[in-house]
């Protein structure tokens, strides 16, 4: 009580002038608290909405919760880490379907991702790709929805970017909106993003090689006008330089895809991936350990043979027959296909090439593919290659007789499970073979339960044979 006495009022005053900035900093550090529990509360939000999104099973949860019109104002939201989880979060939803795509258009999301998009950081690009992508993907009319929304533009731009994950993201967007058609992928050539993807295959990043090749496929598959564009801004050299490269096996089954769209459509285009001297290569490739890249690599052989004589005759004096017939044997069903194919385009060049045919016993491995497989397509286009190989003389016509084919292609136009193309693949093919078949054993065995459709070309060539034998032995 003495001491309080002695306080005089000047300290009184200052002590309670003390209270009252103790009690406003202890206010201000209350409201810096709740500043930071919402920002801690918003991030959270969209953790847990990327996190539920990546599960197709919760969309139509989230959908129906609003979450759209709830993420949408975060992609301006104030902290960076906040923009990028929302922006991921959206385009996680749009991936799923093309209903939550066109939700998402609806909501006007794109005009909020992509305003000022140029100031903001890499996390927050590649997302906004991943976006663009994901409602893209789905049709074309999305994809020219993305195009009109000037985000072919800002796609575009990202190309340039240092940043090899924005320039991956960047290539990956472009290519799902030019897979789409012909005028996509014009759109594409008009914004000047042929001689970026080249750029790509020049990156030393194995991933942007990759991406950039399988963008340059999606657009030159569409026309010979597109290939040729992508011809001239130089990329074949060096695709042909990505593929002797030692890289993994998707980069090679990219590139050789890409090489493909490219060669399909002309012999002129065909010739200029030949002129990048990696034919041999290609061949090599089509033994690759990895099916999907010896796939691809029959695929590319198919795609220059069918043109002309010519290069199908490069593709034989190469060993492409032995290759091709190796790749029947030792896969099955899809990944044989282009190869079998590749050997009926070989065949109905010349009756010369398709000797070489059955000299490497093809014919007794086309005889081994009617036996094993079920599905009708594969085995209409083995018909058809069968077909093409014994069309020219009876020589041909006999060879195939030997393999006991006559029998199995009657069969199978027989069969009331196969498809109506198996069917008539069928009859061209006997009709083919019979018009020039004069083994006398091989027509015998065609005499019972045949259809007359087809026994009018057997008791032909019966005619043909008796008439020459008259001719011979009077």
């Amino acid at each position: 009580m003495l001491v309080l006495t002695k306080i005089s009022r000047h300290d009184f005053n200052l002590y309670g002038l003390v209270r009252v900035r103790l009690r406003v900093a202890r206010y201000a550090v209350q409201k810096l608290t709740i500043f930071d529990q919402y920002q801690k509360a918003r991030l959270l939000f969209v953790q847990s909405i990327a996190d539920l999104a990546s599960k197709s099973s919760n969309v139509d949860c989230l959908e129906a919760a609003g979450v759209i019109d709830l993420l949408r104002p975060l992609l301006v939201d104030t902290i960076p880490s906040i923009q990028h989880l929302a922006a991921i979060a959206i385009g996680k939803l749009a991936n799923h379907n093309p209903r939550l795509a066109h939700a998402i258009i609806r909501k006007d999301v794109l005009s909020h991702l992509l305003q000022h998009i140029d100031k903001q950081n890499k996390f927050y690009k590649k997302a906004a790709l991943f976006i663009l992508r994901a409602i893209a993907k789905h049709s074309p009319e999305l994809a020219l929805i993305v195009v009109h929304s000037d985000g072919l533009q800002t796609i575009v731009k990202c190309l340039e970017d240092f940043d090899p994950g924005i320039k991956e993201a960047a290539a990956w967007a472009l290519g799902y909106i030019a897979r789409h058609n012909k005028n996509l992928a014009q759109a594409a050539v008009d914004a000047n993003a042929i001689p970026l993807l080249v750029l790509c295959l020049q990156e030393p990043e194995l991933y942007i090689k990759q991406i950039g090749a399988s963008a340059i496929s999606d657009i030159s598959k569409h026309s010979i006008e597109l290939a040729q564009t992508v011809v001239d801004a130089g990329a074949i050299f060096f695709l042909a330089k990505t593929l002797q490269a030692n890289l993994d096996a998707k980069a090679k089954r990219q590139v050789l895809l890409a090489l493909s769209s490219i060669a399909k459509h002309s012999a002129d285009l065909a010739e200029a991936v030949i002129e990048a001297e990696i034919f041999q290569d290609i061949l090599a490739h089509i033994a690759h350990p990895d099916e999907n890249v010896s796939k691809v690599a029959a695929i590319l052989t198919r795609e220059i043979c069918k043109h002309t004589f010519e290069l199908a005759q490069l593709v034989v004096n190469s060993g492409g027959i032995a290759a091709l017939i190796e790749l029947i044997g030792i896969s099955k069903s899809a990944t044989r296909l282009p190869a079998i194919m590749t050997l009926g385009y070989i065949a109905g060049h010349s009756d010369q090439l398709a000797v070489a045919i059955i000299r490497s016993e093809g014919i007794a491995q086309l005889a081994i593919v009617l036996q094993e497989e079920t599905d009708d397509h594969i085995l209409a286009v083995t018909v058809w290659a069968i077909g093409q190989i014994g069309k020219y003389t009876p020589e041909h016509a006999k060879a195939i007789a030997i393999a006991n084919l006559l029998s199995k292609l009657l069969e199978l136009y027989n069969d009331p499970r196969s498809s109506e193309d198996l069917k008539a693949k069928c009859y061209i093919a006997l009709k083919q073979i019979l018009q020039k078949c004069t083994y006398i054993e091989a027509l015998e065995s065609l005499l019972n339960d045949v259809p007359p459709i087809i026994l009018k070309y057997v008791l032909g060539q019966f005619s043909k044979v008796r008439f020459y034998n008259l001719i011979e032995n009077p």
